[in-house]
């Protein structure tokens, strides 16, 4: 559970750390996601669980 809270605490920080250095950047990248289709954005997040779950593997293992 600690691993857990860990991962997600520092999710926080490297989103936080994004809308803090980049604001407009951000702003722009949202209103590019909402442009695009929804079936593009579910295969992106498809894809990112994929090579999350594998950079865990290979670094847990």
């Amino acid at each position: 559970m600690a691993d857990l809270i860990t991962a997600i605490g520092l999710a926080l920080v490297i989103e936080g750390a994004a809308f803090a250095l980049f604001p407009r950047g951000v702003k722009h990248m949202m209103l590019a996601v909402m442009a695009e289709p929804s079936g593009h954005l579910r295969w992106s997040g498809l894809f990112a669980i994929v090579v999350g779950c594998a950079l865990v593997w290979l670094v847990r293992g």
